[in-house]
């Protein structure tokens, strides 16, 4: 069986865990979404980070697709974690880099991005909380 490792990235809140259990429900690894609000998803394991509703050691789940073992690595968006966020790079096979719709490209972004880019990482921009009011999405993609 082939495995690929996915990393989820962002800057804090920007829903890297939402996005998470999603990819497991849709790929029919669990049949009900964890809500962070309620300390219910599969990455976040710790009592802290289920109070604080915030990652703060990088997660791991998996999910099977076809012939293919996806191993989604959920990690940390706050900029006092950055480091844990940079030992997972290593493993990666591609990455998803979320962006806030509502908040646009951040400093973290950035970092982030040009980590990938350095470790030579395929990454695809996913933008983020889309259906909220009063996201110019013409600004994110400049941004972008």
């Amino acid at each position: 069986m082939k495995i690929i490792n996915i990393g989820v990235l962002a800057h804090v809140d920007a829903g890297k865990t939402t996005l998470t259990e999603s990819l497991l429900y849709n790929s029919g690894a669990i049949t009900e979404l964890g809500s962070v609000d309620k300390g219910t998803t599969r990455t976040d394991n710790t009592l802290l980070e289920r109070q604080r509703g915030i990652t703060i050691q990088t997660g791991i789940t998996s999910f099977q697709w076809e012939n293919t073992k996806v191993n989604i690595i959920d990690t940390p968006g706050h900029m006092d974690f950055l480091a844990e966020v940079y030992r997972s790079l290593s493993v990666l096979d591609g990455a998803i880099l979320l962006i806030s719709a509502k908040d646009g490209v951040q400093a973290q972004t950035r970092i982030l991005f040009h980590a990938l880019r350095k470790m030579g990482i395929p990454t695809i921009f996913f933008i983020n909380k889309i259906d909220q009011n009063g996201i110019d999405l013409s600004t994110v993609y400049q941004d972008i």
